[in-house]
């Protein structure tokens, strides 16, 4: 039905993460084979996408130095500059690295806080390099738990009971001291000056 076929006017946009989903879940591990970044801007560009949207690691691994990043994006690049496709939002990954476990911005680890902030400063860079109007900044896995225990000396746990904690909270009332004063959180939470001190 050709008047269903999307076309670039559409504006269709799609995430390296979604169209390259390996099928992983809670049960079981990759049950498809990864596709190639600048294969995927293609074949978007040819079904009448109108751009892509990516995390960091979507186009290159984990740890990579400066070298690897760029050798991973260069054929990215390329492929956005042949097929014309948009990259509207980029966004980066702080939650699939068992680093970031208890959170990335929110983790109570000072160490993995700061490297959270650097990899985020170093993809804020590369969006506005790919043209993105769009920076999204999760700050930790979704619903995770922060474990404060070792920094407060045990006065509260690691795994409090009720509610979870929301990220907004976590956020913002990390493991200094005073108690939370948000309604239903029962003094569970402790507020501090900021999570990447």
């Amino acid at each position: 039905m050709p008047g269903f076929m999307p076309t670039r006017e559409d504006k269709f946009t799609f995430g390296l993460w979604t169209v390259g989903w390996q099928g992983v879940d809670v049960f079981g591990t990759a049950v498809r084979p990864p596709l190639d970044p600048a294969e995927t801007v293609h074949r978007l560009a040819e079904l009448g996408a109108y751009g892509v949207t990516a995390h960091d690691n979507d186009v290159f691994p984990f740890g990579s130095g400066a070298a690897d990043r760029e050798r991973h994006l260069k054929p990215f690049r390329e492929a956005l500059e042949v097929t014309g496709l948009a990259v509207p939002m980029i966004t980066t990954n702080l939650f699939s690295h068992p680093v970031f476990r208890d959170g990335g911005f929110t983790n109570n680890d000072r160490d993995v806080r700061r490297f959270a902030l650097r990899k985020v400063a170093d993809n804020l860079d590369l969006a506005a390099s790919l043209g993105a109007e769009v920076f999204v900044c999760w700050g930790t896995r979704s619903w995770s738990v922060a474990r404060i225990t070792d920094r407060l000396g045990g006065r509260a746990s690691s795994r409090p009971r009720g509610r979870p904690w929301r990220r907004s909270c976590v956020a913002h009332h990390l493991h200094k001291g005073r108690a939370c004063t948000r309604r239903g959180h029962r003094g569970h939470c402790h507020s501090g000056r900021s999570a990447a001190r």
